[in-house]
């Protein structure tokens, strides 16, 4: 079966998931970057802030307003059935 063949599929193996059988589960990331408070050198104090904001700037010229905030915050809602769900649970990153 492929992916886009049926209306809601298993993220992980594409079966197809039957809504109202609870058969399957709904799984919710959430990512964010380091949200603590930076840690500023003496160094970077003494910078030029219009100069580092300007320099900041270009390197994030060429890259769309998705990456960027991909960069900062990213919400997953995957769906997956029992058996896929059993194993990824078990081992996320693996």
């Amino acid at each position: 079966m492929s992916k886009n063949s049926c209306e809601l599929c298993c993220a992980r193996c594409s079966a197809e998931l039957m809504p109202g059988k609870g058969d399957f589960y709904m799984v919710k990331i959430e990512a964010l970057a380091d949200p603590s408070p930076p840690d500023f050198s003496e160094d970077d104090l003494a910078r030029d802030h219009k100069a580092e904001i300007e320099r900041l700037m270009e390197q994030m010229g060429d890259l769309s307003e998705r990456e960027l905030f991909d960069q900062i915050y990213r919400r997953l809602v995957l769906y997956m059935c029992g058996p896929c769900y059993r194993q990824w649970i078990e081992n996320p990153v693996g």
